[in-house]
């Protein structure tokens, strides 16, 4: 299972991870990524999310392998 999530501290709000994969982000009210908890886990990295992952300027979007 993999845990994703945008590191708030990193996000700059290009919403680039929206343009590829917009049923897993969301933003809050200050125009900043984020993904609800309900679309956190993944037993596999979708291939959207990979490339929502690789196409963020600021490199904020986490994974970790919890296998």
């Amino acid at each position: 299972m993999y845990d994703v999530w945008v590191d708030s501290t990193r996000c700059q709000g290009h919403a680039r991870c929206f343009a590829f994969a917009p049923d897993i982000f969301d933003f809050d009210d200050e125009g900043y990524a984020f993904i609800p908890e309900d679309r956190s886990q993944h037993a596999q990295i979708p291939e959207d999310l990979r490339l929502a992952i690789a196409n963020c300027p600021e490199r904020a979007i986490q994974v970790k392998d919890n296998t």
